[in-house]
């Protein structure tokens, strides 16, 4: 008499879907653009004043970037991911 066992498929008890981390790995790099973005501008001489501190992109491009990057953290968070339905 053959014994047949029953295989039961190991599901991936992960806190969030793929879905939902590839949104957070996209948020995250919306952040660091961000504050790439936000760097330099530094004077080789502490003495000389640099106007390039106060540009656009350094005061209000790249916090608004680094902004949306963690407002779309958080809608990847809170997403409803397809495949962790309980049923």
């Amino acid at each position: 008499m053959a014994r047949y066992t029953k295989i039961e498929k190991k599901e991936d008890n992960f806190a969030l879907g793929r879905e939902n981390y590839i949104l957070l790995i996209i948020g995250l790099l919306a952040v660091v653009v961000g504050f790439l973005l936000m760097s330099g501008g530094a004077s080789g001489d502490p003495n000389v004043f640099n106007p390039d501190v106060f540009s656009f992109r350094r005061i209000t491009l790249a916090p608004m970037v680094s902004l949306a990057g963690y407002l779309f953290i958080i809608y990847a968070i809170m997403k409803k991911s397809k495949s962790n339905n309980p049923s």
